[in-house]
């Protein structure tokens, strides 16, 4: 059995398993069960994450600079970097406009019942001053410790570009580096084979906890979320890369399998971006200099999962309470939306900050997020999986502006170790 078909074969069997001990026993766990669970189940799943977490901030690091230090003489980092973000900044605009015509569409907040509505209390999102000063480093040792990652990224290409043009001295350093950066990928070859069970782990012990009762009570909300993320997954991605690349988006689909189960499981960029960045590089065949800095920017502010949710959330909530934002205000919803993927970057709790700016900005109650908060951290799974295809599309797509994109290896769709 191939790794990806071991993946998926976990992760059915986690939810499987944990909705039928959610079924059967709900929030009344004997004590055995209970204990499983938790000093089991959640404990292989948290170290399992914890694993990969570790490779990140080494993994991102090594890996720009050598790809920045490396880069042909005739590519311009400008005009990559302008390429990424303008092609993140465009699919985030088309996700919410999507979200917003379809759940207008859909009227998923019509004849709510909000008699099981909570409380929240939405964080102050970061001003656009704060936001620009918090991505250059002033200690970058610091900016590694908390996983900053702009912060990072920021640092290696200062440090990438500096050994390129320190010319024979920085020869050794680069060899360094290009050495740790091997190591770094083997390891993430190692837990890739433990990442079955890692997945099992995880996805049982969360449908045991969460089932899916709050599916059932915000059924139409979360379908429609469902569908719109769907929607952009499997034709606005595959259109954006057959129009610019004319390549076979069913072969980049066969190809992130690894990244896309792994994100949904895990419902973090961050966790899988160890993964992501050795499929595009070595499945997509993105040359490193590319997917070193594409895929961890597209970690840190591709948010096209979270703009959706915006949309329909903001649709839903407005029609929750009564309100009509009215044209005007679905406007500003795609307007806001779309910067704050950006203008959020990094921040803990983005996802419900954005959506507090977007409420906030459109006039609607913030308290509204409440609404939602049950079937969020399910829908998270789906939306993880959306923004790392996002990130590989988005890879693809420059790679092949640039002339730097492998036809070989990104046509072979073989399931052996390419991580």
């Amino acid at each position: 059995m191939t790794l990806s078909n071991k993946i998926l074969l976990g992760m059915v069997a986690g939810v499987v398993l944990g909705s039928l001990l959610n079924a059967a026993f709900g929030q009344q766990l004997t004590p055995l069960l209970a204990w499983l669970l938790d000093s089991v189940f959640d404990l292989v799943g948290q170290v399992f994450i914890a694993s990969l977490k570790v490779l990140v901030v080494p993994l991102v690091f090594v890996s720009l600079v050598v790809g920045t230090a490396t880069i042909s003489p005739g590519v311009s980092l400008g005009k990559i970097a302008t390429k990424t973000i303008g092609f993140y900044l465009l699919t985030t605009a088309l996700a919410i406009t999507a979200a917003v015509i379809f759940a207008n569409l859909i009227d998923p907040g019509t004849g709510l019942d909000r008699s099981f509505e909570g409380s929240f209390t939405a964080p102050l999102p970061p001003t656009v001053k704060e936001v620009l000063i918090d991505i250059f480093p002033t200690n970058p040792i610091a900016a590694m410790a908390e996983g900053n990652m702009l912060q990072i990224i920021v640092f290696a290409l200062l440090v990438g570009v500096a050994l390129a043009q320190v010319g024979t001295p920085g020869t050794a350093a680069l060899r360094f580096f290009e050495s740790i950066n091997d190591v770094n990928m083997r390891m993430v070859t190692i837990l890739m084979h433990l990442a079955p069970w890692g997945v099992f782990a995880l996805l049982t012990t969360l449908f045991s906890a969460e089932g899916f009762g709050a599916i059932i009570a915000l059924g139409k909300y979360f379908f429609t979320v469902v569908g719109v993320l769907l929607f952009h997954a499997v034709v606005v991605y595959p259109l954006l890369l057959l129009t610019l690349t004319r390549l076979n988006p069913l072969t980049l689909f066969k190809n992130i399998r690894p990244a896309a189960l792994f994100g949904f499981s895990t419902a973090s960029s961050n966790a899988t971006l160890p993964i992501t960045l050795g499929v595009v590089e070595n499945r997509l065949g993105v040359n490193p200099s590319i997917g070193s800095f594409t895929v961890p920017l597209g970690a840190t502010i591709n948010m096209d999962g979270s703009a959706i949710l915006q949309g329909v959330a903001t649709v839903f909530i407005a029609q929750a309470y009564g309100i009509d934002i009215g044209l005007s205000g679905y406007l500003a919803v795609i307007a806001t939306a779309t910067l704050a993927s950006i203008g959020t970057a990094g921040v803990p709790g983005a996802a419900l900050i954005m959506l507090a700016m977007v409420l906030q900005q459109v006039g609607l109650p913030v308290e509204g997020i409440a609404l939602i908060i049950g079937v969020d951290r399910l829908l998270d799974m789906i939306r993880t999986a959306v923004n790392i295809t996002g990130d590989c599309v988005v890879s693809t797509v420059v790679a092949h502006s640039e002339g730097l994109l492998d036809r070989a290896v990104y046509d072979d769709v073989s399931d052996r170790d390419r991580y």
